[in-house]
Formats: C-alpha cells, sequence, structure tokens
C-alpha cells in the first residue's frame, strides 16, 4: 500500500544465545505492524509516542501511555499537544535542535570557548522558553554586540570557523534563508563587523565599527534594491529586509526546518501545505509554537506515511537511562580547563557539542561544524547494532531491570507486568498473539526465569519500533 513502510525486523548480527529470541523478537515486532497501513490516520499508541519525541525529545511513561489510551475524548491529541508544548521538556529538546542550526561549541572549528558557548546556549534555551517571535529572535542575532560572556547571542559572530564579512554573509544566508549561494549579496552588510578582544580569557568584543560602507547602494537577494545610510548599521538595513512578513525566502526556511524536525524531510511539505505554514507564521507574528502546535495537528502529520528514522542520539540516552534508572554524567578535560556536567542534567541539555561521549559519538550527535543537517548521523550502523547486542554495560542494565521485574512478577499477575513493558519501550499494549507467544516461553514456570525476563527485555529494545520514530 501506498505510504506503508516495511515491516521491521531485528540486526543479523545477534549472538548464538539470543538465536531463538530473535525469531520472538520478529514475531512480536510483525504482529504488532501488521495493521499498521489500514488507515490513513495513525493510531493513538503511535500517536503518543511520535509527539512526544518529536516536541519534547522523551519517551512517554507507561502511566502517561496508559493514561492517553484509556481517554476517548474527541481533542485529546489536541489537548497532549498543548500541554507538551507547555513543557520544560520541550524547551530543553528545542534549545538543543537550535542549538545544532546555530553551532553551539566551544572547541575546534568553533571556537567559543566554554563561556561563550554556555552563554549562547543560555540565550537560546530563553528565547525558546519564552517563546520569543522569531522574527525578533532573528534580529536580536543579526544586531548583537557585546561581550560574548555576557550577551549570548552575540555568539553568533563568532560561532564560525574565519572571522570575515564572506563567511559571515555565507553563515548568515545558510541559517536564514537556506541558501549559502545568495551569500555574496550579503556580504556588504556584514564587512563592518568588527572584533576586539578584553582582558578576560577568551572574551571578545563585537562591535559595530560606524565606517560607512564604500557603496551605500546595496542590492538584495531578492533583487530589490536599497540603500544603507551615514550613521546606520548596515546589518539593521538587513534585518528590515530579512525578516519582512513579505520575505517568504525567509518564512520558508523556518517553516520547512520545524517542518522537518517534526516529519523528517524538508522536502516531503506539499507545495500548498507550505504556503498555508507561511500564512499561519506570519499571521500570528512568528509565533513558533502555534506553528509546532498547527503541524502537530495536521492530518499530515498523524499520517500513517510519516517517515520513519532513527531517534536522536541525546533522546536515546536518555530514554535509557530513564527506563533502566542509570544516571549519565558526562566528563571532560577539553574544552579546557575543565567540564563536569551532573547527572541530573539530561542529555539534551548538554550545552556545548564538545563534551562528548562514545554512546553519543556511536549514535551520530551532532557536531555543530556547519549548522547543516549533516552535522548529525541518524542511520542505523553496525557498530551501534552491536554496542546495544552485547555491550556489558547494555547487558548490566537489562539484568538489573529484570531482576525488578521478576519481582514484581511475584506481586502482580504476569500479564500486568508485560503490559508494563511494553507500555515502557513501545507506548502500548501488547496484542493477543504477543501475548501468547510469551505465556509460552513461561509455561514452564509460575515466575519466569531470570534469562527470560532479559532475553523480553533484550528484543524489545533491539527493535527498530524501539529505536526509531514512526
Amino acid at each position: 500500500m501506498r505510504g506503508c513502510p516495511k515491516l521491521f525486523c531485528l540486526p543479523v548480527l545477534i549472538p548464538s544465545m539470543h538465536t531463538k529470541i530473535l525469531v520472538f523478537a520478529v514475531l512480536l515486532f510483525n504482529f504488532a505492524r501488521a495493521g499498521f497501513c489500514e488507515s490513513t490516520r495513525c493510531g493513538d499508541s503511535t500517536f503518543i509516542r511520535r509527539v512526544y519525541l518529536d516536541l519534547t525529545g522523551t519517551l512517554p511513561t507507561a502511566q502517561e501511555a496508559r493514561t492517553f489510551l484509556a481517554d476517548v475524548g474527541p481533542n485529546r491529541r489536541a489537548i497532549l499537544v498543548d500541554k507538551l508544548l507547555d513543557s520544560p521538556e520541550f524547551t530543553d529538546f528545542q534549545a538543543m535542535r537550535w542549538s545544532d542550526v546555530l553551532r553551539v561549541k566551544a572547541e575546534f572549528p568553533i571556537n567559543l570557548w566554554p563561556a561563550g558557548a554556555a552563554a549562547y546556549y543560555r540565550w537560546i534555551h530563553e528565547a525558546v522558553r519564552t517563546n520569543k517571535p522569531y522574527d525578533k529572535f532573528v534580529r536580536e542575532l543579526l544586531l548583537s554586540d557585546g561581550s560574548n560572556f555576557r550577551n549570548g547571542a552575540v555568539n553568533f559572530w563568532r560561532a564560525v570557523p574565519v572571522k570575515d564579512a564572506d563567511m559571515l554573509a555565507e553563515t548568515a544566508a545558510q541559517t536564514f534563508l537556506g541558501k549559502e549561494q545568495v551569500s555574496q549579496w550579503l556580504t556588504p552588510f556584514f564587512s563592518r563587523v568588527g572584533y576586539k578582544a578584553t582582558a578576560e580569557w577568551k572574551e571578545e568584543i563585537i562591535y559595530w565599527t560606524h565606517k560607512p560602507l564604500n557603496n551605500p547602494n546595496v542590492i538584495f537577494p531578492d533583487g530589490t534594491k536599497g540603500t544603507v545610510p551615514d550613521g546606520i548599521d548596515p546589518r539593521a538595513v538587513l534585518a528590515d529586509w530579512l525578516v519582512s512578513p513579505k520575505n517568504n525566502e525567509f518564512n520558508q526556511c523556518v517553516v520547512n526546518r520545524v517542518w522537518s524536525w517534526l516529519c523528517g524531510t524538508e522536502n516531503s511539505v506539499s507545495r500548498p501545505l507550505s504556503g498555508k505554514l507561511c500564512q499561519e507564521l506570519v499571521e500570528s507574528k512568528y509565533d513558533l509554537k502555534h506553528l509546532y502546535r498547527f503541524i502537530a495537528n495536521s492530518e499530515e502529520y498523524q499520517s500513517t506515511a510519516y517517515p520513519v528514522r532513527r531517534i536522536e542520539a541525546e533522546v536515546l540516552q536518555d530514554a535509557l537511562a530513564k527506563i533502566f534508572n542509570v544516571q549519565i554524567s558526562y566528563t571532560s578535560e577539553v574544552p579546557e580547563p575543565y567540564t563536569y556536567i551532573p547527572a541530573r542534567c539530561r542529555t539534551v541539555m548538554l550545552a556545548d557539542a564538545s563534551v562528548t561521549s562514545m554512546f553519543l559519538e556511536t549514535f551520530g550527535r551532532s557536531s555543530r561544524d556547519t549548522g547543516l543537517d549533516s552535522d548529525r548521523n541518524n542511520d542505523i550502523t553496525e557498530s551501534q547494532e552491536l554496542f546495544l547486542l552485547n555491550s556489558t554495560e547494555v547487558n548490566s542494565w537489562i539484568s538489573k531491570y529484570a531482576q525488578r521485574l521478576i519481582g514484581n512478577w511475584k506481586r502482580f499477575e504476569g500479564n500486568k507486568v508485560i503490559n508494563e513493558i511494553y507500555l515502557t519501550f513501545l507506548s502500548r499494549y501488547p496484542t493477543d498473539k504477543e501475548l501468547d507467544i510469551i505465556k509460552k516461553q513461561f509455561s514452564r514456570s509460575a515466575v519466569p526465569p531470570m534469562q527470560t525476563m532479559q532475553d523480553i527485555i533484550w528484543a524489545l529494545l533491539n527493535t527498530k519500533e524501539f529505536l526509531c520514530k514512526h
């Protein structure tokens, strides 16, 4: 059927001891997905998982999934979208996405240094938290002056590998218009940006030099002509043109970006819908939450044709930490002089891309080197499969989790425990066929053996239904 994704299966690199459970896991998942394309609208279990991951970078808890699936109210999806948009998790996750775009990184090739990266991230996070209108967000970045340690937005001018007008123009064109090829038209507007050091280590002052342009007559990328009067910062003239409601290239760029974050790819938005989204953006006075809400409530977003893609490295790390009740902390000797991130900080809240880990590197976290989508690799690789299948760390997590579940098995009916596992990992209940398969696995004993419980967890963890957005 058109738009219907292929059924998933587990990777082939499986330890021999798991051969039997491999068949078990594939059967579970294929049974679960058998009716995936019967309707053009996704089911409630698919929707809750999808919208939690896309808006907040979290999985719903078993209780949250259970409550939503029991709700029969006609507006339950819209109510959930509003709830997530108002959550602190939304702010944290979207701040991470904008930090990718704006290249928040302390070390090579973006040298903001730790204090600069922290200030930049705080500014972005606060802008998302307060839902700063996007036109104001961009204008403040373009017109920012002062210390990069005290005015976070100033780091926009430092988040480049080379501090010259051509590079600044290329960065602005890519970030706000989605077109590097028009950067030559922007170069004059950034030719009067100045940099000077201070006595404080790694601090830098960004300022307008007040030097007039050699030619005050300028041409904007859309071909219209303008003038930069004496005594006026050229960046202000550019900002007036850029954030004008009539500048469809500017509107289209951010619409495409938000659409790609929620729906997979920028190119998948149809022309009529794209025009409607731009209209909604302008009429809402550049309210990005309104744009998120409009897309998340649309038939296109809630369709079964939603593209399957792996969840982000930071989101996966946080999901595993939450499910298995483990704490993840980050320490790094670089960037200078020393960086420590406490375990209470979610991975999506790492302000600086220079602070990383083996897990984040393996699962393709954004390098933030260019601000492009290619900085992040969401492909499923052999090294990722081997880590989830064979790593001592994951096996230890599964073992401890299985032990807790066996304790619950003694206190509750087995079906309740299995329901809890499915709601936790997949945000849905097991089907009757899946329960039949599980019961056969446990038919030898009233209390499931440790290895059997571990195999169930291991099997669900390694399905693409868990590892991917769908």
